[in-house]
């Protein structure tokens, strides 16, 4: 496909976001290639008008409408799922079914060789970023989708500060390991991180509209049909903020997180890691005979009893695609799940998981820390400290991004 003029569609679903939308359009204002549409979808449970406790919201969305109505020289199309009479109804409502909504509309009056560029109203990004996007499609034409890399920006309060380095570096940490092993699930899903062809939207069958984590079931999807990118030479910068709208992913981490609660997402031993890479080497073997892994107790937990070998044996003739048929049985969800039910028998903190993970196999770059590291606190590492951690891991995934 030729991506060299492509029309960008802009995905944007917002509730409660009169404080970021201003910011927003106004990096879009200034973005140096100018062919884009914004479609917004403003939403919220209908009921929502008639519990005191929500009409805060619902009055902030009708403000947003009002605000977006005013704006001049831009392309734009609200999609009203806000208004009374006019919310999402029964369990059909959530951020996955704004992203859904959007990307239907989208698919149904763009070409296929335009392209989907998912974003959320508290991200920033700077004025080459829709270029970016276009170009990079246009150096990879056969590339499915662009996991953009991410950047949260430091706001100032230190306990929004030390929330968001403790999950940026837990993500960090995760997709390294990932690269490490040679996982194909390597990147990190952030729904206002995501670019995509049209075609590749259609191709799927859309977006699955999930009320928490349809960004990570998304990529996932897209994997499985082609090749993802997840080097761009612009980011995106999403804003550290507390949130409880979905079940899980950056806000609700934060907010559990000044608690004191992190168990929602631990520092996995490296180790749990390496035993996925081992499985991973056995899928030769595997596609001759059943041998042993070291995935076999969890993989009899979730699957039954059943083998789950021999069928793929039996549909997928040649060892490539048998491979492939692996990775996509035991996918990034499953490896998630498989760590998770490792983790139990962890009896490592996380500051020690990664002060052993950083010994390991990066100890030349450790002695750039400006700190100790070996004395790393979670609670009492200062934000200066913690922040070059998180550099150091920025640093480490973009060399693997950019192979």
């Amino acid at each position: 496909m030729n991506f060299v003029t492509s029309s960008i569609f802009i995905a944007l679903p917002a509730l409660n976001e009169l404080d970021y939308l201003p910011i927003f359009i106004n990096c879009l204002k200034n973005q140096s290639y100018k062919n884009f549409k914004l479609l917004v979808c403003i939403n919220q449970p209908d009921d929502w008008w008639d519990k005191e406790d929500k009409l805060d919201v619902c009055l902030n969305n009708r403000k947003s409408i009002n605000f977006l109505n005013s704006l001049e020289n831009l392309n734009i199309e609200i999609i009203d799922r806000s208004s009374k009479g006019k919310g999402w109804k029964g369990k059909k409502f959530g951020v996955g079914w704004a992203r859904k909504t959007i990307m239907g509309q989208i698919s149904s009056i763009a070409g296929d060789s335009d392209i989907i560029v998912s974003l959320d109203a508290d991200t920033t990004f700077g004025t080459d970023y829709l270029r970016s996007i276009v170009q990079n499609f246009a150096k990879h034409h056969r590339a499915v989708a662009i996991s953009v890399p991410y950047y949260h920006q430091l706001s100032g309060d230190e306990e929004k500060d030390r929330a968001i380095l403790r999950y940026e570096i837990y993500m960090r940490y995760f997709a390294i390991n990932l690269w490490r092993i040679g996982s194909p699930y390597s990147f990190t899903a952030i729904g206002s991180a995501v670019a995509l062809p049209v075609k590749s939207y259609k191709t799927i069958g859309g977006i699955t509209p999930h009320k928490s984590g349809e960004d990570f079931y998304f990529l996932q999807k897209l994997r499985k049909y082609g090749k993802v990118i997840t080097w761009n030479s612009e980011k995106v910068y999403p804003a550290a903020r507390y949130s409880d709208r979905v079940g899980f992913g950056t806000g609700p981490a934060m907010l559990k997180g000044k608690d004191g609660d992190w168990s929602g997402y631990p520092v996995y031993p490296f180790e749990y890691f390496d035993e996925v890479k081992f499985t991973y080497d056995l899928f030769s073997d595997l596609f001759l005979k059943d041998v042993v892994t070291p995935l076999d107790e969890f993989i009899q937990q979730k699957f039954g009893n059943q083998n789950i070998w021999q069928p793929l044996r039996e549909n997928f003739k040649t060892k490539e695609n048998f491979i492939q048929a692996c990775h996509h049985k035991l996918d990034g969800f499953r490896i998630f799940q498989y760590l998770k039910w490792r983790n139990s028998e962890n009896n490592f903190s996380d500051e020690e998981n990664l002060i052993r993970f950083l010994e390991k196999f990066y100890v030349e770059k450790i002695s750039s820390l400006g700190f100790d590291f070996k004395k790393l606190d979670f609670i009492k590492t200062s934000i200066q400290e913690f922040d070059e951690l998180r550099k150091l891991f920025v640093g480490i995934e973009e060399e693997y991004q950019k192979e």
